[in-house]
């Protein structure tokens, strides 16, 4: 859990990278084939035509001209004009052939990376900022795209145009060809040297980036809170930290990456210079030699760096993209630890009846959270929570639901152990109102019907009626089609739980779990909403949490939580009489009421 989740820490790989996760990427490129396949022979044959061009150059400067033939002039600038526009034509339908390839592979590793997400447990999202998560699922699929789609089109179609180069150098001279190719040793040793210092670099690049993502993001979020307290200087600061960190790793891997074309470049120079002084000696010294092979020549070896060069580029671009194609597999192999048992069955309509047996839990290894409680609810009876902050109330109600899994012991429900069933047909039957509603952005009735969307209009607005949220809804100018904003900020708190109110009692859950759900409703409308909270306790299991102890001294049973168990239990008035731990919060309360 440390080390990863906050802003101020690098993510670790839990794995180093190896060539097993390119051939994992193949999955997404498979579907594609066909038009991978496509694009690549279309570039082919442009490829071809374009290196007729130097031949043909040849071709008139020792024949055509110095022979004063203008038919073979004249078809050689025809053959040069067919030679280009092929070219043009094959090129341009490759590359809306391979746009639409790159969107649809960014498409389905998205799709693969969000629908994992959804599965993750709680824990996962606890372990980590969000920002560093968006930047996964987002920058780095749109990065590694190209990589996947044109990346491993053009290595092909780059090798296979150094070989054509080759062929026609050593075609037209094979003593020059010789000259051109001696460069290719010295290159070779360059690469070698610089792929692993360029991993490393780019890999830092990803972390630093990774951490100013997840600042800004947690910033954005908490921007009323930074000027409530005046924190602007502070977290300037702070952004200022993390991205002068991002700009240093970013100028320490551009080194290296620009190195390469640098390094090739200047191979090529010297290649080509040494062209002219070994063609020139030759044609000096021997004639054998024209002025025509030595232009093809000088053409061949500006075109077979060029392919090199290429390689060099997209060698660079896989190295960068590498390191965010593990952070990508890193995502999907997170294990779902909270899963379906192989053997799971459907949980049948739930009556109500809730046990714990011997419960132990913790969030980090060693540090228990509930220790050992046991405690019986019989179908329909509401039970309140009540003790210290972080006694373990809301872990309690997190744990009906199975959002984490236990140490030990187990919990029923209906007799049924629930981790025994499957987590839909558990959790469609369960409401859960938090103390932190959170608003989708849409309208009101997007909402509303969140939890049920085959529900009528009608049902929406009795239920808003019941929890007393139809009136302001009504008063809006769109009323229930009212859109608001990303976590509903056009809306009040009290708002916010209302509607959340009216989406919990129009899903029609069996058991109900309120986590200090009315802490945001001013009292007026809390009195008012009192009435519709009974009718949606009736008849259901509940399970309530509450820091204001008038609100829960109907309820059938109250449990006073501390030290990871359970200190006192039973009714408001019994544990009045035990004048315990129960009855000095109540009183304590109550005076400072008064």
């Amino acid at each position: 859990m440390a080390g990863r989740n906050t802003y101020k820490e690098d993510e670790i790989l839990e794995t180093p990278f190896d060539y097993h996760h390119l051939l994992r990427a193949g999955s997404y490129i498979k579907p594609y084939a066909g038009k991978m396949i496509l694009a690549f022979l279309l570039s082919a044959i442009g490829g071809i035509f374009a290196l007729f061009g130097p031949y043909i150059t040849q071709k008139v400067l020792d024949e055509a001209v110095p022979n004063r033939d203008y038919k073979m002039l004249y078809i050689c600038c025809g053959l040069m004009i067919l030679v280009f526009a092929v070219s043009v034509i094959f090129t341009t339908v490759r590359q809306k052939t391979m746009i639409k390839v790159s969107q649809s592979i960014i498409y389905d590793i998205r799709k693969d990376v969000f629908g994992h997400l959804q599965e993750l447990p709680f824990q996962y999202y606890d372990d980590r900022p969000h920002g560093k998560i968006l930047i996964r699922v987002v920058n780095y699929v749109n990065s590694v795209s190209d990589m996947l789609s044109n990346g491993l089109i053009n290595i092909v179609l780059e090798i296979m145009n150094l070989i054509f180069i080759v062929v026609f150098m050593f075609i037209v001279d094979v003593k020059l060809a010789t000259v051109v190719v001696s460069g290719v040793p010295i290159l070779a040793i360059f690469m070698l040297w610089i792929k692993n210092k360029q991993r490393k670099a780019w890999q830092q690049v990803s972390n630093k980036n990774s951490n100013l993502n997840a600042y800004l993001q947690e910033n954005i979020v908490g921007a009323r809170i930074t000027q409530i307290f005046a924190r602007e200087d502070e977290n300037a600061e702070i952004f200022a930290m993390l991205s002068g960190k991002c700009r240093k790793s970013w100028m320490w891997a551009v080194r290296y990456t620009n190195l390469v074309w640098p390094g090739i470049d200047n191979i090529s120079v010297l290649v080509r210079a040494a062209i002219y002084i070994f063609g020139l000696l030759v044609f000096v010294g021997s004639g054998d030699i024209k002025v025509g092979v030595i232009v093809a020549i000088t053409s061949y070896a500006a075109r077979f760096w060029q392919p090199i060069m290429n390689l060099g580029n997209i060698f660079n671009n896989f190295i960068n993209n590498i390191a965010y194609l593990e952070r990508i597999f890193e995502t999907i192999d997170e294990p779902v630890t909270v899963k379906d048992a192989e053997d799971a069955i459907e949980m049948k309509p739930i009556v109500g009846a809730v046990s714990f047996e011997n419960v132990t839990f913790a969030y980090e290894e060693g540090k228990n959270v509930l220790h050992n409680i046991s405690f019986d609810v019989k179908p329909g009876e509401s039970v309140a929570l009540v003790g210290p902050t972080g006694a373990g109330k809301s872990t309690i109600v997190s744990l009906i639901s199975r959002f984490y899994n236990l140490d030990k012991g187990r919990i029923l429900i209906d007799g049924q152990d629930i981790s025994k069933v499957t987590l839909k047909s558990l959790r469609s039957q369960m409401g859960i109102m938090l103390q932190d509603s959170f608003i989708f952005s849409g309208s009101i009735k997007d909402n509303i019907l969140y939890g049920r969307l085959d529900a009528s209009d009608e049902d929406v607005v009795k239920a808003s009626k019941v929890v007393c949220a139809d009136s302001f809804i009504s008063a809006m100018k769109d009323g229930y089609e009212t859109e608001v904003k990303e976590r509903g900020d056009m809306l009040s708190q009290g708002q916010k739980q209302l509607i959340s109110f009216a989406r919990t009692l129009l899903s029609d859950p069996k058991i109900l779990v309120l986590d200090e759900a009315t802490s945001s409703i001013d009292v007026q409308t809390e009195k008012a909403l009192q009435q519709g909270l009974d009718a949606m306790l009736k008849g259901r299991t509940s399970f309530i949490i509450a820091h204001r102890l008038s609100t829960i001294k109907n309820c059938d049973k109250i449990m006073y939580i501390d030290d990871g168990g359970i200190v006192e239990c039973g009714t408001h008035e019994e544990l009045l009489e035990k004048k315990g731990a129960y009855y000095q919060l109540y009183t304590s309360q109550m005076r400072d009421i008064a």
